[in-house]
Order: structure tokens, then sequence, then C-alpha cells
């Protein structure tokens, strides 16, 4: 129970903050608020949002099912979790958050959240590639290794038997 309670909360401050605060911050700062017309770009682009967080919950529901742990450093997953989005992708919870965002940039059309995006994947792939990687090797040893050799970071592909 207070894993589910540490990554439902995870789940809700974490992407809302990265997602929904900043990106309105940034588009407060530069009269972005307006808003853009309804079109066939802007309804692919909402699709693609909902999907970004339906990716987020389902990850961090399997932190909690599956790896009896939760997205929170401080109480992470007991089992190295291998399935369901991750079979496609390392860094599902990642992908779906940046998906959400990128897809704000074309919604509202900002390059400033463009720029966030970018800094905001850097920082991402800088922490995964020197902190969460390298710790999951010392925690799981060759079956995140193996994981690693067939499981793409960042883009999603078929998984590899």
């Amino acid at each position: 129970m207070k894993n589910a309670l540490v990554s439902a909360l995870a789940t809700i401050l974490v992407p809302s903050v990265a997602a929904v605060l900043v990106p309105y911050w940034i588009l407060r700062a530069t009269d972005g608020l307006a808003g853009p017309l309804i079109g066939p770009l802007e309804m692919v682009a909402i699709a693609l949002v909902l999907l970004g967080g339906v990716m987020v919950v389902w990850v961090s529901s399997a932190f909690v099912i599956r790896g009896k742990g939760t997205p929170v450093p401080v109480a992470p997953p007991e089992n190295l979790i291998a399935a369901g989005l991750y079979r496609f992708v390392r860094n599902p919870m990642y992908v779906g958050a940046l998906l959400a965002l990128v897809t704000e940039v074309a919604f509202f059309r900002s390059a400033w959240i463009l720029l966030y995006a970018g800094f905001l994947w850097l920082a991402l792939h800088t922490f995964t590639v020197l902190i969460e990687e390298p710790d999951l090797e010392r925690r799981f040893g060759d079956s995140y290794r193996d994981y690693k050799a067939r499981t793409p970071r960042w883009i999603p592909r078929r998984p590899r038997r």
C-alpha cells in the first residue's frame, strides 16, 4: 500500500510539473497562452498527449505490481521490470512524458517549449546514463545487461528475442 501511494504521488507530481506546470509558465512568459485554433495537427497532438499520459500511469503501476517498488529512487523496485511497455523501450515513463511535452510543442507551436523539452531530454539522458543504468547493473547484474542489450534506451521498437 505504501509503494502504491508513493508511486501515485510521484506519477502525479513529477510529470505534472515537468509536462504541465513548466510549459504553462513558459507559455505565460512568452505570451503563448492565447492558444491555437483546433485543427488536424492539434487533434493529433491531443491524442499523443493522452497516449504519453497513459504510458506514464501504466509504467508507474508496473513499478508497484511487477517491480514491488516505486519509480522514486528512495524506494526502487525489487524486481527488474522487462514486460509490458518495457519490452519496447528501457525508459517508457520518460518517453511517455517527453511524448506529451513534444506534442505540446506542436499544439502551441512554441519554440520555447521545444527548447525546454531538449534540455529536459538531455537531463534525463545524463541521469539515465550516469546514475540510473549503472545502479540497475549493480542491482540486477547479468539480467539487466541482457535486457539492456536487446532493448533500446529511447526509441521504441519491437522486442528482440
